[in-house]
């Protein structure tokens, strides 16, 4: 009993302690089993350890893996980039503040698991261990620049400030929002088992669903089929390898393959000058840069009241990655390696904080690829490996010229494999019953996909120069839609989330649940975590906040957010009332 009490504490204690697993005290596990597996005698793994050379976690198998595990991350770095951009946010800028911080938390994440992976394999007596892979979480790639820093960017532009003041202002907010959710998942490191106990994996996993599908797959079919014949190429190629298991010759990675092949024809395309392709412009590379070196000096703190609209979109990414750190932990045990979950989601949790605090805006997460690397012969020298190039690009200076000389339509594909992957991982590990709770989850991203567009529109230079909204328009159904379409996008991450919760709990007959799912909207709902009417999601507190207040809720907004309060809470009384009156089986 006492060990299922306090056994959270002790492994969180031995964490802290910096620990190796096998130092570490047997967790005791709600389900009161021993996840550390069995442990050999020093002796013993002294005896069986190490190869000739003791090079064991190097092998040829670590350089197909080490291509996936790098063109992944390094693909996120360059969506970041781009996707900023897209919003007005200079790609300088980018680089030379956010990239760095950022790489930082994949170097010491990946480090941290190759060393885990040596000590694994000495403690076990094995010489086949492969490591964890770890790197930038997709889904937050896209959620943060997305929903936070391109909106945060944006409205910064719209209060006047700018270009310079409103990048650091973005910037800041994404340190915030990194911060936060590095302390989110170390907090909850050790109750990741409870966590998931608590919320169905619909819930869990149908937002994550929904951004994968909607977003990771959907946006970045606007760059491959904006040159479509390598992104074809490219496209075809990664999905055929990953997804089809068609291998190339010479068992090429697909990633790699996809570079080479879709890379040549780009610049092929380039050379015979045609229209759209066009070879980038030489710059010099800015060497060690220092720029990201700044967010040492804390000035960031100030920014606190403008990240905390935006920290509702965070919560949802650093629990998913909490529980998808427990999924990649027995996805590697399935493979023979089991590694201790507690250790592995505390050294994400604290990569992503070290990032934070280095300016980095993304945060870092385990692989559920751990089997497929293993595959392929992957030891522990790929990770080692993408630690060692994705860190010194970011701070030694030279992923600029990455991002210059790499088409972004040959490696993004790689991102529409990680939201089809993500998405049908989804199905797979949710029971069929609650396959209807996943879809309810990507109706609120859909919301948010189709105000992507009109939002852009509203946010371009020319409408912002002559102070044109989407109130200004003369269609009053066009205008309702579009406010509508806005209170169901903002915060669509939580929503999706209780909806799929409320929808899996009404299938499990489980109706006091659904109920409560439906109180806890409702409360959300108020503060607009979920359903702001306001453009950026900005959170509010309703009839206490004044005029001049960040947390303001205009009197016109009032009636609309009430009644939607107000159907969350009179639905979940029908819901409480319904379970008592609804027949009970023979």
């Amino acid at each position: 009993m006492w060990g299922r009490l306090f056994g959270p504490w002790i492994a969180w204690n031995d964490i802290i302690r910096g620990l190796p697993v096998s130092e570490m005290t047997p967790p005791n596990n709600l389900d009161g089993t021993d996840s550390t597996g069995p442990v050999l005698s020093a002796a013993a793994a002294e005896a069986d350890f190490g190869t000739p050379g003791g090079l064991w976690w190097a092998t040829k198998g670590d350089i197909n893996a080490f291509f996936g595990l790098m063109l992944d991350n390094l693909a996120g770095l360059l969506l970041m980039v781009a996707l900023l951009a897209g919003f007005g946010l200079p790609a300088s800028f980018s680089v030379s503040h956010m990239v760095p911080g950022t790489a930082l938390g994949v170097m010491l994440g990946d480090l941290a698991f190759f060393v885990l992976a040596l000590r694994f394999a000495k403690r076990v007596g094995r010489t086949d261990v492969t490591a964890m892979p770890l790197g930038l979480d997709t889904p937050s790639t896209f959620g943060m620049t997305l929903l936070v820093l391109g909106p945060a960017f944006m409205a910064a532009r719209r209060d006047g400030m700018d270009v310079e003041a409103a990048c650091m202002q973005t910037w800041h907010i994404g340190i915030w929002c990194s911060i936060f959710s590095g302390a989110v998942k170390l907090t909850l490191a050790p109750f990741g088992q409870l966590v998931r106990r608590i919320v169905p994996r619909a819930g869990l996993l149908g937002s994550l669903a929904a951004v994968a599908l909607v977003l990771i797959s959907f946006f970045p079919l606007t760059h491959i089929l904006g040159s479509p014949l390598p992104g074809m190429l490219a496209m075809v190629i990664v999905l055929g390898t990953l997804i089809g298991h068609v291998e190339l010759p010479g068992r090429t990675p697909g990633t790699l393959g996809a570079l080479v092949v879709a890379g040549l024809a780009y610049y092929i395309m380039c050379g015979l000058g045609i229209v759209g392709y066009e070879f980038p412009a030489y710059e010099p590379i800015r060497w060690f840069p220092t720029e990201w070196l700044g967010s040492y000096s804390f000035r960031w703190f100030d920014a606190f009241p403008h990240a905390l609209p935006y920290l509702p979109f965070v919560l949802p990414f650093a629990l998913t990655t909490v529980v998808g750190g427990i999924d990649c932990t027995e996805s590697a045990a399935s493979a023979g390696d089991e590694y201790d979950t507690r250790a592995i989601i505390g050294i994400e949790a604290i990569a992503t904080l070290i990032a934070g605090l280095s300016g980095g805006v993304i945060q870092t997460t385990p692989y559920i690829g751990h089997p497929a690397y293993k595959a392929m012969g992957g030891r522990a020298a790929y990770t080692l490996a993408t630690a060692l190039l994705i860190g010194t690009a970011g701070v030694v200076g030279y992923f600029s010229w990455l991002n210059a000389w790499i088409p972004a339509p040959v490696v993004y594909p790689i991102l529409v494999f990680v939201g089809l992957e993500i998405t049908s991982q989804t199905f797979l590990a949710t029971p069929k019953r609650h396959y209807a709770a996943v879809a309810i989850a990507c109706l609120p991203a859909l919301a948010y996909l189709a105000m992507s567009l009109p939002n852009r529109i509203f946010g371009d230079g020319l409408m912002l120069s002559q102070s044109v909204t989407a109130v200004d328009l003369e269609g009053g159904a066009l205008r309702d839609d579009l406010q509508t379409l806005r209170m169901l996008s903002n915060g669509f991450i939580v929503t999706g989330l209780l909806w799929a919760w409320m929808l899996a709990s009404l299938i499990d007959k489980k109706l006091n649940v659904a109920a409560g799912v439906l109180f806890l909207a409702a409360g959300l709902t108020f503060f607009g975590i979920m359903h702001s009417p306001i453009a950026g999601n900005r959170i509010f507190i309703p009839f206490l906040a004044g005029e001049g207040s960040s947390l303001w809720l205009p009197d016109a907004s009032v009636p609309e957010v009430m009644e939607y309060v107000a159907g969350y809470g009179i639905t979940g009384l029908f819901v409480l009332v319904w379970q008592f009156v609804t027949p009970k089986p023979a």
